[in-house]
């Protein structure tokens, strides 16, 4: 057993003093001053290896080149697995004899590892293994472990494959950096907020996009500023910068747009920044005529898909309603809650409505197919449409597909779809977003939403419906010239009925 052993388990094996009997025993047994060149691949299938086994260990595992001198690894393991190759090749049985995966990897990364480490001792100017380093490493691989071979790559060098895993190793390890202090340009990237995005302002008003963005149409008001431009509400012009200049309005607007191309949703509190500091132009160019009213919610959601989502909605209407007022939505959910209780005795009183219901889902169905009969319009609905209701809500049977009934809708109004675990609020043949069911009670406050953000106008079969709801419960006042009979009536009854 004794040329199977390494120096190591020959220290374990006689310890002692570094002059004892061990050197005799290597001597002995593994002939140190002699040299045995390993067999190559075009030698003969009969020439092997010398009968004693411990003869393979005298190969040199040491790779000298111009400088550094690199040194195989090897260890306890890795020398059994090479002793059995050579015991296998004695009886002809090396064919299917390979290194385990584990200490393949194991050679690999430690060689690696060894190779960097004396790069870096021989000198301050440090580089990586090259390849020409590599693939003399390789082919002193698979000298020292022939098991290593590739013998079934046709047309490649047997060390190939080996090099390969040496290379990725040598891309995979991390340089080591420096630590340096915090710089402007390594500031954290989760979402943009306005004293961190101070580089892309700057450089959107100094050039022009090169995105495909989509620019809404110009704006008549645009057009007769008093220096003359005819560019759109979100391209910056020439003049002095002020706080609501349309320089600034087109860097936030360019801004919004790089937040939604980086991240499909982008932190909210940003994109609320955004939008209140492009407000005026965003809605002088909305409210304009210059968008046909059919076409205006597809442009919309194209230059803001932010209006996508329920809470951007509703904070436009919040801005829209009283600007620089903040919590306003809470209050407009609470008073269309005290909307609903009064309006429900009202219309138990007209005989329209059954008493309160327990499930709320059920509760604000009801209500919402019964508010167009307590506040009726003198216009009737479509013939195609039927009930006045189903302008603005809609019972998705079992086997009807919402797109389907999207594109036989006659009304391009903002509309709710209930489906069996959720609800979609949809425009024309536009869905906006999806909310779910147990939401329902603000179904109302989300329809108001789209006609004030979209600027729609009232479909007449629900007119009377829709400006009760605005002057009650948005406290939005309409002039006396706007007020129609049917809703002076409406509204003198309701009161009537509520001050009894």
């Amino acid at each position: 057993m004794l040329p199977s052993l390494s120096k190591e388990d020959l220290r374990d094996l006689f310890p002692g003093p570094e002059h004892f009997l061990r050197r005799a025993i290597w001597k002995m047994t593994h002939g140190e001053n002699q040299v045995i060149p390993l067999p190559t691949p075009s030698s003969s299938p009969t020439s092997l290896p010398p009968s004693n086994p411990g003869d393979q260990r005298v190969k040199s595992r040491t790779v000298q080149l111009v400088s550094p001198q690199y040194v195989v690894y090897t260890d306890s393991e890795l020398e059994q697995s090479r002793t059995t190759f050579f015991e296998k090749q004695r009886a002809g049985q090396e064919e299917g004899y390979t290194l385990s995966k584990e200490l393949r990897c194991r050679l690999i990364r430690n060689t690696v590892t060894s190779m960097i480490s004396i790069k870096r001792a021989a000198g301050d100017d440090f580089q990586y293994p090259c390849s020409r380093e590599l693939t003399v490493i390789a082919k002193r691989l698979i000298e020292y472990y022939p098991m290593l071979r590739d013998r079934s790559a046709a047309g490649r060098a047997e060390w190939e494959s080996v090099k390969k895993q040496l290379l990725k190793r040598v891309q995979n390890v991390t340089p080591a950096k420096k630590k340096q202090g915090a710089t402007p340009s390594r500031k954290r990237r989760r979402g943009i907020s306005f004293e961190s995005s101070s580089s892309l302002e700057s450089s959107a008003d100094d050039t022009e996009s090169n995105t495909s963005t989509i620019i809404l149409e110009r704006s008549p008001q645009a057009s007769s500023s008093p220096e003359g431009e005819h560019d759109s509400k979100f391209i910056s012009t020439e003049g002095p910068e002020t706080t609501d200049s349309p320089q600034n309005q087109a860097r936030h607007y360019r801004v919004l747009q790089e937040l939604y191309k980086s991240k499909p949703r982008p932190n909210k509190k940003d994109v609320a920044q955004l939008l209140d500091l492009e407000y005026q132009a965003r809605r002088a160019c909305i409210d304009s005529d210059v968008m046909k009213e059919q076409d205006r919610p597809t442009k919309i959601l194209q230059a803001y898909p932010c209006f996508r989502e329920v809470d951007h909605i509703m904070d436009e209407l919040q801005r829209i309603l009283t600007q620089g007022k903040s919590h306003l939505v809470p209050e407009l959910k609470d008073r269309w809650g005290a909307f609903c209780e009064k309006t429900q005795f009202y219309g138990v009183f007209k005989k329209v409505m059954r008493p309160p219901l327990s499930n709320k889902v059920k509760q604000t169905i009801a209500m919402m197919k019964a508010l167009p009969d307590l506040f009726p319009s003198p216009f009737a609905p479509p013939k195609k449409l039927g009930h006045a209701s189903e302008d603005m809500l809609h019972i998705l049977e079992s086997a009807e597909d919402p797109n389907t009934f999207l594109q036989g809708r006659p009304l391009l109004s903002p509309v709710v779809i209930v489906c069996e675990t959720n609800c979609i609020l949809a425009i024309g043949t536009v869905s906006v977003f999806i909310f779910p069911k147990e939401d329902i009670s603000n179904s109302m406050m989300y329809i108001m939403a789209c006609y004030y953000t979209f600027h729609l106008t009232y479909p007449k079969c629900i007119a009377t419906l829709l400006s009760v709801v605005q002057t009650e419960v948005l406290m939005d006042t309409i002039h006396d010239r706007d007020m129609t009979s049917s809703y002076k009536k409406a509204m003198a009854e309701w009161k009537r009925f509520i001050t009894e």
